[in-house]
C-alpha cells in the first residue's frame, strides 16, 4: 500500500502517469523501428490505462443526512453487521472509475492495512482473507463509518491518499486500488439502505443510505 497527498485537479490519478508514459515510450520506440503494428498496440494500451486511472470531479448532494457510495461499480452485497448496522460492498470492474471516496463528512480515527491473498473481489470470501486497507471516519454527530478497501485477482497495489487525524468532506478522495477490485462500506444502525443488489453505482454521487433519525 502506498500514500501520498491528492491535492491535485488533474482528471487522471498520477498513479497512472508512470504506466502511460511506460507504454506510450514503447510505442514511439516501435514507431521509429518502423513496427507500426506495435506502436499501434502500445497506443491502445496506454489510452486505456489513462481511462482506467481517469479520476472525474463528482458533487455530492448536499442533504447531511445521506451517505454517498464510496466507490463506481455494482452493488454486490448488502448484509447485517453485528452492531446492528449495514454493509454495502460494491463490486469495480477494470472498466469502472477506481478512485474511492469518503461516504460522509467527518475525520479520520484509524487507517489499518493488512496483508492478504488476491481472490476474485466478487467472491464472498475475499472480505476475510485478501489484502485490504480499512478507513475508519467518525462524522461529526459521533457516528463511526468504515470504508474497506479491499484488492482482487487483478488488483495488487492499494493506494490510500489519508492519514489518521484527516477531515474529510463529504464525497472527498481519499484512493484507490489499481485494477479490479471491491470497496465495502460499514455503516452505523439508523440508515436505511436506499440502493438494491446488482445497482450501479457512482462514487461520491449515488446515495446509498439515510438516516433514519430525522
Amino acid at each position: 500500500m502506498s500514500q501520498h497527498n491528492s491535492n491535485r485537479r488533474f482528471p487522471v490519478a498520477k498513479e497512472g502517469w508512470g504506466y502511460a508514459i511506460g507504454l506510450l515510450s514503447l510505442g514511439f520506440f516501435a514507431v521509429w523501428m518502423k513496427g507500426s503494428g506495435w506502436a499501434f498496440f502500445f497506443f491502445i494500451l496506454a489510452m486505456c490505462v489513462i481511462a482506467f486511472f481517469r479520476d472525474p470531479d463528482r458533487t455530492p448532494p448536499d442533504d447531511p443526512g445521506t451517505v454517498v457510495s464510496p466507490a463506481d461499480g455494482r452493488v454486490i452485497a448488502i448484509e447485517n453487521t453485528r452492531e446492528g448496522g449495514k454493509m454495502v460492498g460494491i463490486f469495480l470492474s477494470i472498466y469502472d472509475v477506481h478512485i474511492n471516496r469518503s461516504p460522509v463528512e467527518g475525520s479520520i480515527r484509524e487507517v489499518n492495512y493488512r496483508p492478504g491473498k488476491f481472490l476474485a473481489a466478487f467472491n464472498k470470501e475475499a472480505t476475510r482473507v485478501n489484502e485490504q486497507n480499512a478507513i475508519d471516519i467518525r462524522t461529526n454527530s459521533g457516528e463511526n463509518f468504515k470504508v474497506v478497501q479491499i484488492a482482487g485477482l487483478i488488483a495488487r497495489r492499494i493506494v490510500s491518499w489519508r492519514m489518521k487525524g484527516d477531515t474529510l468532506a463529504k464525497g472527498e478522495r481519499i484512493g484507490l486500488i489499481q485494477f479490479g477490485s471491491r470497496t465495502d462500506l460499514h455503516m452505523p444502525p439508523g440508515y436505511a439502505v436506499s440502493i438494491s443488489m446488482g445497482d450501479r453505482v457512482r462514487g461520491g454521487e449515488t446515495v446509498i443510505a439515510r438516516s433514519t433519525k430525522r
